[in-house]
């Protein structure tokens, strides 16, 4: 992006960018230190990837990272629910009973989920992006044709950035945006795609919801370069911790063509939430054994492999699921649950006529940075009285 145009004298935050410039930009976007980054980062990924292969069900992930993931990249947009709330209405027959807020963040992971099945059928594109931000704002929208959209500074309330206006020329980038995606394999696909979360973000195709429908477009790439086989980084948790850098590396994209800057924030944010969550995939490998064991030796009459695997699956358990999944009729149901309660295994919550059973354990793993000790108490050890009683 080195060209006349791209540089401040030629920036006026409250006219239309309209000479945004198309991709690839005339930067060295693979300079020294953005390659050394982008080793760490690709190997962290691989770890990552190679980690979710780990797990028996990887359903367990793609039902509670994208979760958090939804959380964070909402709370990016000022959008405020808690990890709590979005488990408890996570489940699409008590999604309707959520506040707008998480009802909004539960959207984020459907519209991840229909990107991915999007991706099933065609490479990443306009169709796509536009098919995502639908899902997540739940109206039938399209690329923006009305002029008139302005970004402003939260505190100030002053235009720091206006978008390109007009359908046509908003087709144009975007469509020079997915030749860059798929064309420019020249460039590291971690290096591309920051770039086009820049491009993507700078042309503002939508109203609303360009933000979180531009984080969605990162994961997908991610499965689309076959880096990940499923969408389970939590990429937002890094950038909500440095959101002010976040925001004011991409302005400083536009105004002096920081590529390296702003490529190397996003590496070290995938590099940083890439192990992250390879930590937290083993750590969860590893208190599903140690559930499995302590269940079977201290509540073994509800004991079952599939129980087990459904307190993971399902964090934030009802006894409907227990009865859809196969594993007991409504009655026998309760009384498996409730035996897991007793262990210690799950908590019990009321909420309205419905039951909740959450796996504590699980819960803390995923939300507190320390989660502590895991472990479940050790057997008791009683001594045998002569005759035989104890």
């Amino acid at each position: 992006m080195e060209s006349a145009i791209t540089h401040a004298p030629s920036f006026d935050p409250a006219r239309a960018y309209s000479s945004l410039p198309l991709l690839p930009p005339t930067a060295d976007l693979e300079s020294r230190a953005v390659l050394k980054a982008c080793i760490g980062a690709r190997a962290a990924v691989a770890e990552l990837k190679q980690a979710g292969g780990l797990l028996p069900n990887q359903d367990v992930l793609i039902n509670t990272i994208p979760l958090l993931e939804a959380r964070a990249s909402s709370e990016i947009e000022n959008i405020v629910t808690t990890t709590d709330q979005l488990f408890r209405y996570a489940q699409p027959d008590r999604e309707a009973l959520a506040d707008p807020a998480t009802k909004e963040a539960l959207r984020y992971r459907t519209a991840l989920r229909r990107g991915l099945d999007l991706l099933q059928k065609k490479p990443l594109s306009t169709a796509t992006a536009v098919e995502v931000c639908r899902t997540l704002l739940g109206v039938n929208l399209d690329v923006r044709r009305v002029p008139g959209t302005k970004l402003l500074n939260e505190r100030t309330d002053t235009v720091v950035y206006t978008p390109p206006d007009g359908e046509a020329l908003l087709r144009q980038l975007l469509a020079n945006w997915e030749r860059f995606l798929h064309d420019a394999t020249d460039v590291d696909p971690l290096v591309r795609m920051a770039v086009a979360h820049y491009q993507f973000e700078a042309i503002h195709p939508f109203t609303d919801g360009n933000g979180r429908t531009g984080r969605i477009l990162n994961l997908l790439f991610l499965v689309e370069q076959e880096l990940l086989d499923i969408p389970v980084l939590y990429l937002s948790s890094a950038i909500i911790r440095r959101r002010a850098d976040y925001y004011r590396l991409l302005l400083a994209v536009t105004t002096d063509a920081a590529w390296e800057e702003w490529i190397l924030y996003m590496l070290r944010a995938v590099d940083e939430t890439a192990r992250w969550t390879t930590e937290r995939i083993r750590a969860i490998q590893q208190l599903m054994k140690d559930t499995a064991a302590y269940v079977r030796r201290e509540a073994y009459g509800a004991y079952s492999r599939e129980l087990v695997e459904l307190t993971f699956l399902q964090p934030y358990c009802r006894i409907k699921n227990v009865v859809e999944a196969g594993i007991a009729e409504r009655q026998t149901a309760s009384v498996y649950l409730k035996k897991l309660v007793a262990a210690g295994v799950l908590n019990e919550v009321k909420v309205g006529r419905e039951k909740l059973f959450i796996n504590p354990r699980l819960m803390r793993l995923l939300t507190v940075e320390d989660p502590g000790d895991l472990s479940f108490p050790a057997p008791t050890l009683t001594k045998r009285m002569p005759g035989g009683a104890r």
